[in-house]
């Protein structure tokens, strides 16, 4: 296996580094609401633009959130005190604890951007690559493992698979502010693009004979998790080096999406921590 990265390595000309600039960063189209504490918090205490913020008096005047929203009023961030009736209207009767954020657009990165933050940030960087997740609640789930693990960054498909929504600012828990995240039209172009950066791309499936732990994580590693239910694609699997596949001693036959995503990066990351140490 390294004597083919490494033939890989050696077939491809270097190229000159890419500048990385906010400017060439994606954005969604409209903005979206945010509730409850930590969200918030982590969204004021975040360079993301937010339009307008809901939140109940006493809350207001909480020490954590007081001095925070009075900077992001002098930001233009309107604040608006108003009653828990009025927030659980505005989140359908979500629990808000008190506080509701009307955020600007999510703003995607660029592919050619996040490669090269991730390999300025790492000399073994990983990229999480996720082929068609469409649960936001298993989306943010993943953010969350990916940015705590170190992760350097998330690729998504534009197209049938979730984006960046409420849900998922939610369930990542702030994660979201602090991990890469490019959006593209074409996960198998993005792939190949991946493997001109030299990263080599291992593909997550059930029925793969190569078990997670037994497999060379070393260097730039992609890591392609599959859909919930349907797995890779069969235009992705072809795309992949290797695929790998975590060992289930169980009855039961799979796992959900973003609980065996948590596994896998969880052993790239263990050995990558081994060779550091």
């Amino acid at each position: 296996m390294a004597d083919v990265k490494s033939q890989r390595k050696k077939s491809r000309k270097s190229s000159p580094p890419i500048e990385v600039s906010s400017r060439n960063i994606l954005e969604t189209e409209s903005p979206d609401i945010l509730y409850g504490r930590h969200p918030v918090l982590t969204i004021l205490n975040s360079d993301r633009q937010i339009n307008k913020i809901w939140i109940t008096s006493k809350l207001r005047q909480d020490r954590r959130f007081y001095h925070l929203l009075q900077e992001a009023k002098s930001q233009g961030t309107v604040i608006d005190e108003v009653s828990s009736q009025r927030l659980d209207s505005l989140v359908t009767g979500a629990n808000h604890q008190g506080v509701v954020a009307q955020v600007a657009p999510y703003r995607y990165w660029e592919l050619a951007d996040l490669i090269a933050q991730a390999k300025q940030d790492s000399e073994s960087p990983l990229i999480l690559i996720a082929d068609g997740i469409e649960d936001p609640q298993n989306l943010g789930a993943i953010i969350r493992t990916a940015e705590a693990m170190g992760v350097q960054g998330l690729i998504i498909p534009q197209r049938r698979a979730a984006g960046i929504t409420s849900t998922v600012m939610k369930v990542s828990a702030g994660a979201l502010e602090h991990l890469p995240i490019a959006r593209v039209v074409n996960l198998a172009q993005a792939l190949e693009k991946l493997k001109e950066a030299e990263f080599w791309i291992y593909g997550t499936a059930v029925e793969s004979g190569k078990f997670l732990h037994t497999i060379d994580f070393s260097g730039a590693v992609g890591l392609v998790i599959g859909s919930e239910g349907k797995g890779l694609s069969k235009l992705t699997r072809r795309c992949c080096d290797e695929l790998v596949a975590i060992p289930l001693a169980g009855k039961t036959p799979s796992l959900n999406a973003s609980v065996a995503t948590a596994i896998a990066i969880y052993e790239v990351c263990r050995q990558k921590w081994l060779h550091i140490t």
